[in-house]
């Protein structure tokens, strides 16, 4: 399934309004839900480092506290020449409830990248890991 122009949009408008006074690395994501709402989010920077959120997991938090369970893609924008794909901790996040969603990975002037989750994490660690026999 192709991800709509507005989804990237929404990404890319997304990242205006990261918090990024540290690295001045701005990330901005975007995520649909089957429904066809959109979740945005922004990285969140903080002077512990540890305490700092990524784009795609503020996207996706806000999707969940929302109610919203199923989802049908993730994009994820920054102002570089090659793709950044989200880090390891997103991509569990991403896999665990978003499932094996199509993550686009896109810039200021265009679409760079597509993977689907599983291409991401191929081993993924989830409920049939810690399922009891």
């Amino acid at each position: 399934m192709p991800v709509s122009d507005a989804l990237v949009t929404a990404a890319r408008a997304a990242r205006t309004h990261a918090v990024a006074p540290y690295s001045s690395f701005r990330v901005g994501a975007a995520v649909q839900s089957a429904d066809g709402r959109v979740f945005t989010g922004c990285n969140i920077e903080n002077a512990s480092y540890g305490l700092t959120v990524c784009a795609e997991r503020v996207a996706i938090w806000k999707a969940l506290s929302e109610g919203v369970r199923t989802f049908t893609a993730l994009v994820v924008v920054a102002d570089t020449p090659h793709p950044t794909p989200p880090c390891g901790a997103c991509r569990q996040l991403i896999w665990e409830f978003c499932g094996d969603v199509p993550v686009v990975i896109a810039n200021l002037d265009r679409i760079i990248a597509e993977y689907s989750a599983q291409a991401l994490l191929p081993a993924p660690f989830d409920g049939r890991t810690i399922a009891e026999p």
